[in-house]
């Protein structure tokens, strides 16, 4: 995978695929976003945060990009607590 740190030994099918479509979302500015956090978390999600990520994934680039950046506001079925965790992760980086 393009830019992706972590190994995906160990993790499930699941976990493996959505791993992959965190890296290739269609805009390298998204993939880097989506990415990067799913590196970071992706061993450590609940189920249910599994599927709420995968959700993200049928969310339009642009549309999630904006919520992520700001932008634009989040909508209220997104704005979850793992969805702030993702948008505070992306500001964190941003300030390196």
């Amino acid at each position: 995978m393009t830019g992706t740190t972590r190994s995906s030994e160990g993790l499930s099918e699941r976990r493996r695929r959505l791993l992959f479509r965190a890296w290739r979302r269609g805009t390298r500015e998204l993939d880097l976003i989506t990415g990067r956090f799913a590196d970071e978390v992706i061993g450590d999600l609940t189920e249910e945060e599994v599927a709420e990520f995968e959700g993200w994934c049928s969310a339009a680039d642009l549309d999630l990009y904006n919520w992520i950046t700001g932008s634009k506001p989040v909508p209220a079925e997104y704005d979850t607590p793992l969805f702030r965790r993702l948008k505070n992760f992306n500001h964190g980086a941003a300030a390196v």
